[in-house]
């Protein structure tokens, strides 16, 4: 078994060879080659904080969507609120209005019905009293067609006037 060892020629070339390489790398590649890392973490960083304020944004807008929809259902609860007050008020004036205008149509029935009865019982009492007349004619003409029929009922008449 042979030791492999290299030969010392062939490692001081290699090394400087390695070296030249590492000294051109440094002299031409590095620094880009870092300007672009750096350049690359920059524009990560900007783009992580870029989405750090747009999810702040976004958490902003959602919550004030969030009180713009509480005060939009307030809003709405109020108005709804409102009109169903507005409502039963016009309703109870419009029952109020109905029971008023009811009264006062029944208060002018009754008046007019009063009115009726009392015009129905002077012209009753009218005729009543056109007839009794009548009648007392008719038969005051038929009693009293003689003479002492007639000073028989005045003396009667008399009599009872005093009376009175």
């Amino acid at each position: 078994m042979e030791l492999l060892l290299p030969e010392f020629g062939l490692v001081i070339f290699q090394s400087i060879a390695f070296l030249l390489l590492m000294f051109l790398l440094a002299k031409f590649a590095w620094k880009p080659i870092l300007a672009a890392i750096k350049e690359r973490e920059k524009s990560i960083d900007e783009a992580l904080s870029k989405a750090e304020l747009a999810k702040q944004e976004m958490a902003r807008l959602t919550s004030q969507n969030e009180e713009l929809m509480k005060s939009a259902r307030a809003e709405r609860d109020l108005i709804l609120k409102e009109a169903k007050t507005l409502k039963d008020s016009i309703i109870n004036e419009a029952k109020t209005s109905a029971q008023t205008e009811g009264a006062k149509l029944i208060e002018k029935a009754k008046i007019e019905i009063e009115n009726s009865k009392k015009a129905a019982l002077a012209e009753l009492k009218h005729q009543v009293s056109s007839l009794s007349l009548d009648i007392a004619e008719r038969v005051l003409r038929n009693q009293l067609q003689d003479k002492a029929t007639q000073q028989d009922l005045v003396a009667n008449l008399l009599k009872d006037v005093e009376l009175n």
